[in-house]
Formats: C-alpha cells, sequence, structure tokens
C-alpha cells in the first residue's frame, strides 16, 4: 500500500462534505457510529474513573457519543495530526485536544488508548508502530478499529482478525476481537496482562 498523504486526504474530504462523518471519510454516520459502539463495548461502562486518550480524535466525535451512551471520561484528551480538524474537536468537546503525531511525539498516559478509524490509511509498518506506542502509553487497554480483509493493492489499510491477535500477543497483550457489526471491520481491545 503507498503511503498517504494524511494532510491531503482529509483536507479533500472536510472541503467536499465539512465537519461530517464524510469529512472523516467515513461512508456514513451510520458506519461511524457502528464503529463507536464496538469499541464502547470494550471500554469499562462506567467511565467517570477512567481517563481516555483519543488517537486521531478527528472532530471529537466518539468523545461525545461515549458523553451520551457511557457518561464522561474522568479525562480526556484528544490527538490530531491534521490541524484543521483540531479546533472543531476543541469546539465539540470542550477538551484537550493536541497537534501531535502518534508516530513520533511523545504520548500522554491514560488508563485507555482508543481509536477509530485512524490506522485506516498508514502503511502496515505505520499501524504496527502506531499499535505499539499507543498500548504501551495505556495503564489497562489500547482499544482500536481497522478495516478487515486481505492486504492489497488499495489505498486503505486491511489486515486479517488472525494477523491482529497474532500482533497482540507478541505485545504482550491479552486479545478481544469483535467482528459482528460491519462486514469489512474489526474491533480489537489490546489489555494489559
Amino acid at each position: 500500500m503507498p503511503r498517504v498523504d494524511n494532510q491531503a486526504f482529509y483536507r479533500r474530504a472536510m472541503a467536499d462534505h465539512g465537519a461530517t462523518p464524510q469529512g472523516l471519510h467515513w461512508r456514513s454516520a451510520y458506519t461511524q457510529t457502528a464503529r463507536f459502539v464496538a469499541l464502547a463495548r470494550c471500554l469499562p461502562e462506567d467511565l467517570g474513573g477512567v481517563t481516555l486518550v483519543d488517537a486521531g480524535c478527528g472532530f471529537g466525535d466518539l468523545y461525545a457519543f461515549l458523553c451520551e451512551h457511557r457518561g464522561p471520561p474522568a479525562g480526556y484528551v484528544g490527538l490530531e495530526v491534521c490541524e484543521p480538524m483540531i479546533q472543531t474537536a476543541r469546539e465539540r468537546t470542550g477538551c484537550k485536544i493536541r497537534l501531535q503525531d502518534v508516530l513520533r511525539d511523545p504520548l500522554p498516559e491514560a488508563d485507555f488508548y482508543v481509536c477509530s478509524g485512524a490506522m485506516n490509511n498508514l502503511t502496515r509498518e505505520e499501524t504496527r508502530c502506531f499499535i505499539q506506542r499507543c498500548h504501551g502509553a495505556a495503564g489497562q487497554a489500547f482499544v482500536f478499529n481497522i478495516l478487515k480483509g486481505s492486504p492489497g493493492p488499495s489505498r486503505f489499510n486491511y489486515y486479517l482478525p488472525d494477523e491482529i491477535r497474532a500482533l497482540g500477543e507478541t505485545l504482550g497483550a491479552r486479545v478481544e476481537i469483535l467482528e459482528d457489526y460491519l462486514d469489512n471491520d474489526l474491533t480489537a481491545a489490546f489489555r494489559k496482562t
């Protein structure tokens, strides 16, 4: 898979669709919400005592979803590499949103790291690095979704469940995988043992 210019990739979508799920390259609000529901299934029922970092937070939509369905986490920080998204995320969440590259910059510690879709246009090596770094900074677990399928010539990044499970096991994680919500997606929780 060739390296995608994230800035250009998202700026085009935002120019065409604004601060909407399609502006983040989601097919629809329905598929974005389906992924959020799967992520939430891997988080504690009560987030009131939990700190959470949203790696690739986009417009802050996951935070709004969690607040509506679980209540706000005790602490939330959004990390975003695409600068035009940051102001919208700050306005929508009222939380700390940092311009930060997960692949290169020091990461804040939190109980949980979450990521919804931000790895879908990384290379496979970048994805492994992203997962390792987020798992390392999480006190309890890294919970993420990624496109499910065989790798091939595409601008998007696909993984098979067995590949994700093997990666988690090399990190010493207890791995949970959900595949029951969308045909071409999976959600994984890499829990600290």
